[in-house]
């Protein structure tokens, strides 16, 4: 079997990330999803070209939404032939389809593809209570207009009409993402003044790559907004010391707060992956390259912390590499929560996790916190759940260019205790 193909990173485009119930309230996954491959196949002269795949995600989605990769090609500018299909891991959505369309250019079997997300907290699915949905079931199926009639009013109580919205909490548990992490930050004692001041410097960070310009050529201005509605940048210290906590507010030892977490989000973004062959002919420097990727999980049900996957996968890809977690560069560590950074980080310093959770010699040491998220990360642009890998992946990607070069990690906690990390370089 011949060796795997470089996979190059080309570029990507989102359109602004936006607060639930703002400028994308009415919009949904499909048209987002529209408007960020259009402007994809824009900035790189797609139109009319057929490409290996498409593989968009989302996690909230319609059931009209069936294939959304395929959807969203069509009307996207790219020739109908190129196929597209739907993935979905939570937060790790996104790049999971750009590790999926670069492992089949890997291995040839496609030359070009598209990996991306969207996501809608706003305009979400609102279905009927399961009583209700099997009473509609049963006149469906009755033959009879007197037993469709008999069925839908039969021991009808209009506490049936109450409908259902789509779920926050993890299945098994019953506990939201906040309420885990909330957990996950008292195991490791991560101060309220550490998560405030992680949260600040996205910011700061994410407000000074938009004035030098870094986004001009990665944002795709949508719905008469040009910038992440998130993004504050005068936030400080002193305000986000007055807000309370969301997750925990009983026991007085909270320390998630609405700034320190990740708000519900609306928005999109791709990533254009290719060979080098298809690059060169085409005429496009790859930015950077996909090396590796890897995918972990964790027992959360049974007490594990449910956004620690990361911790675990991240040893297993750099023993394939023979690297150390100080060979690196830059850190892309997605912000779900300033609490979960943290948590991992002390997790990879900490001899006695190492050691008995992940089977190490010695600690896998710590990062140099200059090195992290460097434009700023989801605490700021914010977290449309399947877009925000796609954001990093095209947020590094150029980081490497314009440095000349190096190597990036990229860390992704999901929901189901899961995580995704990759190896970036150039």
């Amino acid at each position: 079997m011949p060796a795997p193909r470089p996979v190059a990173i080309l570029g990507g485009v989102r359109i602004p990330f936006c607060r639930q119930n703002t400028a994308y309230a009415d919009v949904g996954n499909l048209g987002m999803s529209v408007r960020t491959l259009g402007a994809l196949v824009e900035r790189f002269g797609l139109h009319g070209q057929q490409l290996g795949e498409v593989a968009m995600g989302a996690v909230i989605k319609h059931s009209s939404d069936w294939n959304l990769g395929r959807e969203a090609a069509l009307s996207s500018g790219l020739s109908p032939l190129t196929p597209g299909i739907t993935l979905q891991r939570a937060c790790g959505t996104s790049l999971d389809t750009i590790i999926h369309i670069g492992n089949k250019i890997a291995l040839g079997q496609i030359e070009s593809g598209i990996g991306g997300g969207s996501d809608t907290t706003s305009e979400v699915p609102i279905v009927y209570g399961k009583k209700l949905r099997a009473r509609l079931l049963a006149a469906n199926r009755a033959k009879t207009t007197q037993d469709k009639l008999k069925a839908l009013v039969s021991g009808f109580r209009f506490g049936e009409l109450k409908p259902e919205f789509p779920g926050v909490a993890e299945p098994r548990t019953g506990k939201s993402m906040g309420e885990h992490c909330e957990d996950m930050a008292k195991e490791w004692s991560i101060s309220r003044d550490s998560q405030d001041e992680l949260a600040v410097a996205s910011h700061k960070k994410l407000a000074a790559a938009y004035e030098r310009g870094f986004f001009d050529d990665l944002i795709a201005p949508f719905r008469g907004l040009e910038r992440d509605n998130i993004l504050r940048p005068d936030t400080s210290l002193e305000k986000l010391a007055t807000l309370k906590p969301v997750f925990d507010k009983t026991s007085g030892r909270g320390t998630l707060t609405a700034a320190n977490s990740t708000p519900l989000t609306d928005g999109a973004a791709a990533v254009l992956l290719a060979s080098d062959e298809w690059a060169k002919a085409h005429g496009h420097e790859p930015l950077a390259y996909l090396k590796d990727a890897q995918v972990s999980a964790v027992d959360f049900v049974h007490g594990e912390g449910l956004l620690m996957a990361p911790t675990v996968a991240v040893p297993e890809m750099l023993k394939r590499h023979g690297l150390t977690l100080q060979d690196f560069d830059i850190y892309e560590i997605h912000e779900a929560f300033a609490a979960q950074v943290l948590c991992t980080l002390r997790a990879w310093e900490s001899e006695d996790y190492c050691r008995n959770r992940l089977g190490l010699d010695a600690p896998l040491g710590r990062i140099d916190p200059a090195k992290m998220n460097p434009n700023g990360s989801s605490l700021a642009t914010g977290h449309p759940f399947a877009a925000t890998g796609a954001r990093i992946v095209a947020t590094v990607a150029k980081e490497l260019k314009q440095r000349g070069g190096g190597r990036a990690l990229v860390s992704i906690c999901t929901a189901g205790g899961m995580g995704v990390v990759a190896i970036i370089e150039r």
